[in-house]
Order: C-alpha cells, then structure tokens, then sequence
C-alpha cells in the first residue's frame, strides 16, 4: 500500500496545519524551548485490535508519513514500503541535480531498515500487530525512530471563533488513549497587538496552564495560543498548538447574571443539589427574519449571533456550579462543539434529545463527581400517546376530536427522561424529567395531554424500572400559574371542565378529567416572569420537585425588572436569551 501524506488522511494534522498558517516559522514554540526533550524522532502506531489495519506515521525526510497497513501482513512488508519510499524521494532529489553528482549504483543509496527491541532485530516474518511494541526502535539508516504504541492523542482539538474579555475560553478536545485530566495545558497571548502578523520573535507570553483561560481587558486586541499535550497519567502525547481565528474583544459590562453568581460561588456539599433550567433560544430561532424585526428589534444584531451569545452562556452557566442542568432550545451544533466542551471543563457531563424534524432539542447536564447515568427512557410525547398502550384511554379521548389529535400528532414535542444516581449514596436514585411544550398562546388544550403523557410515563418509570427514584420535573411549560397545566402539577388533578380544554374554541375542545399521582411543588415558586419579551411578560419555566424527597434550601434570585429592561427587553446584549435561568438548591431527605 502507498504511503499517504498525512494532511490528507489525518483530520487533526489537517486542522493543525490550518492554524499553522496563520503563524510565522520564527514565531512558532519549540520542543526545545518548551522544554520538551525529543532524544530521538518519534514513530506512532495507533493498533486497535477491534480495526483491521494499524497506521505507522513518522517524518521522513522532512515530510510527515503515513502508512496503513494490515495488522495480520508480515512486518517485512511494511519495512520493504518505507524503503522504497525513501528510495523514490532520492531519485526525485536527484533528478534535479546534475548528472555527474548522480549515483551510478541506486541500491547502494537504499538504507538498511530494520524494526528492533533491545537492539535486537524483530524477525520480518512477524505480523505486524505483535511486531510494532512500544518502546522498539525504527531504524532507518543512520536515523532511530522510537516506537510509540497508541500514546495519548488529540483527535479534535479546537478553540472558539469568538473570544471576549472577561469570558471564559473552553477549547473543544477529544483525545484516544488518555484523559483530558491528566493532560497539560499551556496558554500563551501575543506580547503585543499583530505581534504575531508581524513575526515578531518573541511574540508569545505565557498566560496561564488551566483547561480554561479567561481573558481580562489588559489582553483586548490580542491573540491567544494553546498548546495542549494529551496525557494518561503516565505518558505523553504529541502536543498540539492552536492560535486564536481573532484577536480578544471587549466584553459587555455588567450582565444581567452577574450579581446571582454571588450566591452560587461553590459547589453544593453532597446532602444538596444545585439545579438549574433554562431555555436558552435555539439559533435557529434567533436568526430568523422574523426575530430580528418583530420579535427582538430591540436587540443589536450582533447580541443575537450564536458565537456571541455561546460566550455569554457559557460564563453564566459556569458560574452557577450547578450539579443538575436542563437546557431547552438547544442547538445540536451548540451541545457538540460549544456547550459540551466548556461545560466538561467545568466538571459536568450531557446528554442530548434532539426534536424530530427539528435543529434543536434538549440537554441534561450533571455533575460527574456526584452524579451517575443509570438510564434514559426519552419519548416524543404525540408518539407515546398515540402507541403506547399505556395512554390507550387518553387516545380515545382525544380521538373523539379528529382536529385536535391531528394537531397533537404533528407536533414533535420531547420529554428526556434521565435517570440519574448519587454517588456518596447509591440509595438516592433521581428521575429527572427534561422538557419544551407546545408553544401557543391558544394550546392550552394541547399542553393539557402533553403533560398528562408526560407523567403517567415518568410513574412507570419510578415505580417499575427503578422504585423508589424522586422526581425532579423541569423545563419551559409554556403555561402561566393560572393555567390548567400548572394546577394539576401543583394541585393534583383538573377537571374535565377546566377552560384550557376550550382554550382553541369548540371545535379542538374535549373534556377530560386528568390526575397526577406525584406530589409535587414549585421549587422556585411562581416568579412575576421568565420570559420577557417585548409583547409578553410572564412565568414559563417551571422546576417541579416532590418536597417528601428534596427540599428546598435556597432559590438564586431573578435578575429585577430594572436590569432586564436595561435594554428594553431581552435577549440583550448583557443576557443571551429570552428566558431567564431557574436556579434553586435542594437538599436531600
């Protein structure tokens, strides 16, 4: 098989050299100056027994390699390859050279090859998955090449487009055969502006050595770098070196969550939890025509750009040291490459439901210092109702009005389920129910049979799949505190009488009583709003707690009418979506 450059076949080389192209040579950071100490080049072999091949890279000549092979092919095979590799690059030098310095005798110019462990030579009959083991030694001529076998690796590393002055930088890396928290992180940020265009020879200072750097307003206008080295806790990998796409901005001042991380500067101790739920407006929703001249005119243009708005939420819900967090409206490109990086950094591990036929979904976070995942049931609730016997009487209801049951048969509305377990406690088993209904004004009725759906399957779950789970029920309900909806949470039942069945006009209207056999409060009680729009104002979100399982210690106070009319309404520049956070502590009992 052809050796094949590695900017073709590697992503991560791809991306590196990409970056490589904004930085002069001179300006690069060495091994040596880092003090990274190289005795002799290195050979990777990345061998996975499950794969089928193994890939060899290594720099020949100045020319990075890599060659993939059959792990059950003789190593002979694969050293015959580099050799006439080498081969055909001296007769390309040559070809270029006149003809009295060429070599008359070709095969006296081939070097000999040779795979060797303690010096001694790895029989060429060798396949090559038992012949390349760490620590052997590639010699080829008078060059050694040390094995590496599957060392620690980057295989996506990546930092923000968007970086803003008092905001934290959260790279997004993926590695194989180590862990981020035994890897090494170096930051670095231009001595001066454009130091780096102009090739300045010390263009870099060191800015700190944490996964995350926050940049403060003495770095405005500059670039930053990350060298990070993939580790495992007993090795190290080959370091990878990222520059800034742009330089750092001014941040936006005061914003509107500022004050409430005075209240969530730690961690909770393990008898608590710190939950939070928040829609944050999905991209594809805020870059619409429509919100940007009806919905949210108020807000500059800029304040509505993903990238802008990830910075502002990232700090925010970093600086809640929450244990549990359900996010709504989010976008699948956001939960992979923004919110999932940064929010790992911070210690906390996701989940993702996208919407069928849809770009955004939901996110459960939690804490993996004290948090386990035991299981998911996620369900979209009009297929449940519509299949599941278990609602086989509400679907006959519902069926009554053929209007209504197609209007709930299209929507694709989500319930995340994510059962979640203590790890100072297994005996504390949480069921934590994750969701974004119907939005209409007039859905009332709709909201009605999602949210009864919606209940009767998370009982199943906490009485047949894991007995004994509390329940935490969070999310954007779309329902008012005089809704029907939040009566039977709160209250336990509504009657078949209730106005939410009419709430569309006869024609979608049905009568049926529903129950909720759960117990359950509102752990932030009913807040004047969480949403605040130029044409409405009201409370939405709701975290639905049983007080027989957590109590409530402490609920993180709203921002006040005044800091969010700051800017008219929101999203703002100072407040990243039209919602706002719940945030609230609950203590086990």
């Amino acid at each position: 098989m052809l050796f094949i450059s590695a900017l073709m076949l590697n992503r991560l080389t791809l991306s590196t050299k990409l970056f490589y192209r904004f930085i002069p040579p001179s300006s690069i950071l060495t091994h040596r100056n880092l003090g990274f100490n190289m005795n002799m080049e290195r050979c990777v072999v990345r061998c996975v027994p499950r794969e089928s091949k193994l890939t060899i890279s290594f720099n020949l000549n100045g020319s990075d390699k890599q060659m993939l092979r059959e792990q059950t092919e003789p190593l002979g095979k694969a050293l015959a390859r580099i050799a006439n590799s080498l081969v055909k690059g001296q007769n390309k030098a040559k070809k270029s050279k006149p003809s009295k310095e060429r070599s008359e005798t070709p095969e006296a110019d081939k070097p000999e090859i040779s795979l060797r462990v303690n010096e001694t030579r790895v029989p060429e009959d060798t396949v090559n998955a038992h012949a390349w083991l760490d620590g052997a030694v590639l010699h080829i001529g008078d060059s050694k090449y040390k094995v590496e076998l599957n060392p620690p690796t980057l295989t996506v590393c990546e930092l923000p487009a968007s970086l803003m002055a008092g905001f934290p930088v959260c790279p997004k890396l993926e590695m194989e055969f180590g862990d981020l928290s035994h890897s090494k992180f170096n930051w670095f940020k231009e001595s001066s502006p454009k130091a780096l265009m102009r090739g300045d020879q010390d263009c870099w200072t060191e800015a700190g050595c944490e996964r995350v750097f926050t940049p403060s307003n003495q770095d405005i206008g500059l670039r930053v770098m990350l060298r990070c080295t993939p580790g495992d806790g007993s090795r190290f990998g080959e370091p990878k070196e990222l520059v800034s796409p742009g330089v750092v901005e001014a941040g936006p001042g005061t914003c509107s969550f500022d004050n409430r991380h005075m209240f969530t500067q730690k961690v909770t101790d393990e008898s608590s939890l710190r939950v939070v739920s928040y829609n944050i407006l999905a991209d594809v929703y805020a870059q619409t025509d429509l919100s940007k001249t009806v919905l949210y005119p108020y807000c500059a243009p800029y304040a509505l750009e993903l990238d802008y708005r990830q910075n502002l939420l990232k700090k925010e819900l970093s600086g809640y040291h929450a244990d549990l967090v359900c996010l709504q409206e989010v976008d699948k490109g956001a939960f992979v490459g923004s919110l999932s990086p940064a929010l790992d950094a911070f210690g906390l591990e996701g989940v993702f439901r996208i919407k069928e036929r849809q770009h955004e979904g939901l996110a459960t976070y939690f804490r993996r210092s004290k948090l386990k995942l035991l299981q998911q049931y996620d369900i979209m609730l009009s297929e449940a109702l519509m299949k599941d016997p278990l609602h086989r009487e509400l679907m006959e209801k519902v069926s009554a009005n053929p209007s209504l049951k197609e209007k709930i048969g299209s929507r694709s509305t989500m319930l995340q389920v994510t059962v979640l377990q203590s790890l100072c406690d297994p005996s504390r088993i949480l069921c934590v129910g994750n969701t974004h209904l119907y939005w209409h004004p007039k859905g009332g009725n709709v909201r009605l049979v999602q949210i009864a759906v919606a209940l009767k399957h998370m009982k199943q779950i906490v009485t047949e799949k894991h007995p004994g789970a509390g329940l935490i029920f969070s999310g954007d309900f779309n329902s008012t505190p005089s809704s029907g909806l939040f009566q039977l949470m709160c209250e336990g039942s509504v009657s078949e009488n209730h106005d939410d069945w009419a709430s569309n006009g006869p024609e979608e209207q049905i009568q049926v009583g529903l129950m909720n056999s759960f117990q359950l409060a509102s752990a932030c009680g009913v807040p004047a709003f969480t949403n605040y729009v130029g044409g409405f104002q009201g409370c939405l979100d709701y975290i639905f707690v049983e007080p027989h399982v957590l109590q409530v210690e402490q609920v993180i106070p709203l921002p006040s009418l005044q800091e969010v009319t700051t800017c008219v309404a929101l999203p703002s520049v100072s407040h990243p979506s039209d919602h706002i956070a719940l945030v609230c502590d609950l203590k086990w009992k």
